[in-house]
């Protein structure tokens, strides 16, 4: 392959002015970041929730006090996995520092989850301790009883969302009412959980901090194309790699006031609304979920900026009918990923406010960017050029040949940036990589190519996977799941156009013949929801008599696909 196509040889034009190309070795951790920002600037605010400020010396002790309560009450050793799982707040932060600190392994569990998927990232990682918001108790209660039992929970920290929040929230700063309800949740607590309060009351201190950076910091899941979640195992250096990178990129600083609404239980958002800011000492303005009103009313009263995201975010805040009362003229770096960002949208955001809308790339398994435009010269729509470090190619998924510019093929991605592995999944891990001039590249499942100037675009994916306002959905998971209602034969899931979305989850459907014309497709979508995340429900669903076969029998998924693909776009938010 011609050299100049691999790694940074063809970015001399584009690549940001005074950015280095490689980075030293991280050799700090993720707790001696926040310990660092908290020694330099005590009473600087750390991070804003709904109007209450919480200084980096505030963090840095409740953490510790979080940490003493793990190691002496919960018995977390060194190693142990603990789950955690809560909306964007000060609660989280502080408990995935408290975990970092205890010298255990956080494993992020979104809060949508239910409890069928609470118990498999409890089981699979051997978690015997819990960190959750008062909300979703019932959830890891009944997680429970789905489990083995000598793998059910000892110790269930809870943790209540308005005991971070002023009383009374400012009218410009309170939540929608709606919200309330899962802010405020009091729930009756099984005898082996404590209330967060509790926790932080008893003061306990932890034995001395003895962490290094090729620790496991955290186990993040990511579905796959069996239907079973995988836990993505970071050290605390491969997320470090990007922590220091990233800021480089975009020109990031202590003075950066960030809006910290993508979720911190994913990768992205626990690297640019956690990781980043406490590395950095800047500030973070929470919010615990995405509302556009509240959303416009936090941008203007803390001139935040910089605002990580989803392109759905930019897209219902511009059309907010109050948006006219919004004041965006602090923004100064406005980018993110997991959809691409419509060319009007990004025409207004620069007819607008001068913004130029910073497109990147990036797996749970590359610690969030792989790729990124770069802010002075992006491309929309493009996956950017191979972030600080990164050598990136394209090679043929069958020949694993490396393929020249232009062609399509698979994107595969060598960096420090790189987990270490799938937990206890060693033929999975082993799969993932492939050997190129003696080094290891991690193969992403996506199609991509290369124009002349050595920007990466997406052209499809390998892998069997929906895209859905940046969430993945793994079509295997949700059919496994379906395959449990007792009117359901066959099923096939596949993505559907969706104008808001990008896409969302579609589901064809085989019924039993003794339930047919007694369920409907909006029973199908309350039967799953109350059985998974939100973001994973089908939202379209079609009964048909048959799936299309092939001659061996499996389902040709990629024939409806086709033909759903074929037909007219439709919105259903």
């Amino acid at each position: 392959m011609n050299p100049s196509l691999t790694a940074n040889g063809l970015h001399a034009g584009v690549w940001p002015a005074h950015v280095p190309r490689r980075l030293p070795r991280h050799e700090a951790t993720l707790w001696h970041n926040l310990e660092t920002s908290a020694l330099r600037d005590p009473d600087k605010d750390a991070l804003i929730f709904f109007g209450r400020r919480f200084s980096f010396g505030d963090i840095l002790q409740q953490a510790e006090r979080i940490a003493g309560w793990l190691q002496t009450t919960a018995g977390v050793k060194p190693g142990d996995r603990v789950l955690l799982s809560m909306q964007n707040s000060p609660q989280f932060i502080i408990a995935f520092m408290a975990v970092l600190r205890a010298g255990a392994v956080v494993v992020p569990a979104n809060p949508m989850s239910r409890a069928a998927e609470f118990a498999y990232t409890l089981a699979d990682p051997q978690a015997r301790v819990a960190i959750c918001s008062s909300d979703l108790v019932g959830e890891m209660v009944a997680a429970q009883a789905l489990v083995e039992p000598d793998q059910t929970l000892r110790h269930l920290l809870v943790a209540r969302y308005t005991d971070c929040m002023p009383d009374p929230c400012e009218a410009a700063e309170s939540p929608p009412d709606a919200w309330w309800d899962w802010l405020a949740a009091e729930p009756a607590l099984p005898e082996w959980a404590t209330r967060w309060t509790e926790a932080l009351g008893a003061d306990r201190v932890p034995r001395a901090y003895e962490g290094r950076a090729d620790e496991l910091a955290a186990i993040c899941y990511t579905s796959g194309t069996t239907g079973k979640p995988k836990g993505c195992m970071h050290t605390h250096r491969s997320l470090g790699h990007n922590v220091r990178a990233s800021p480089l990129w975009t020109g990031g600083s202590a003075s950066d006031v960030a809006l910290g609404v993508v979720p911190v239980f994913h990768i992205t958002g626990m690297q640019y609304c956690m990781n980043i800011p406490l590395y950095l000492g800047s500030t973070v303005v929470l919010m615990p979920r995405w509302d556009r009103e509240l959303a416009g009313r936090l941008i203007s009263r803390y001139g935040v900026t910089t605002w990580t995201n989803i392109p759905t975010m930019v897209i219902d805040l511009l059309g907010s009918p109050h948006f006219g009362r919004f004041d965006l003229s602090s923004l100064r770096y406005i980018g993110g990923g997991g959809a691409a960002m419509p060319e009007a949208v990004a025409l207004r955001l620069f007819d607008s406010y001068g913004l130029r809308y910073i497109e990147g790339y990036g797996l749970t398994e590359t610690a969030a960017p792989s790729h990124s435009n770069p802010p002075d010269a992006p491309k929309r729509q493009c996956l950017g050029i191979p972030h600080i470090g990164v050598d990136a190619r394209i090679i043929d998924p069958e020949t694993l040949r490396e393929l020249p510019q232009g062609e399509t093929g698979e994107i595969v991605i060598d960096g420090p940036q790189l987990f270490v592995g799938y937990w206890q999944r060693p033929q999975d891990s082993a799969q993932a990589f492939i050997e190129i001039g003696g080094r290891r590249f991690f193969r992403t499942g996506d199609l991509g190519w290369i124009d002349e100037s050595g920007y990466f675009f997406i052209a499809d994916r390998l892998k069997r996977m929906i895209n859905a306002s940046g969430f993945k959905v793994w079509p295997a998971e949700v059919e496994n799941l379906l395959f449990s209602h007792p009117a359901v034969q066959e099923a096939c899931v596949i993505a559907s156009t969706d104008d808001y979305r990008g896409e969302t989850v579609k589901a064809v459907i085989v019924l039993r013949p003794e339930w047919r014309g007694r369920v409907s497709a909006s029973d199908i979508e309350a039967w799953s929801r109350e059985r998974m995340a939100a973001f994973k429900v089908p939202r379209r669903v079609a009964f048909v008599d048959a799936l299309p076969k092939s001659g061996s029998g499996k389902v040709m998924w990629r024939l409806l696909q086709e033909q759903e693909a074929a037909g007219p776009r439709q919105t259903k938010r």
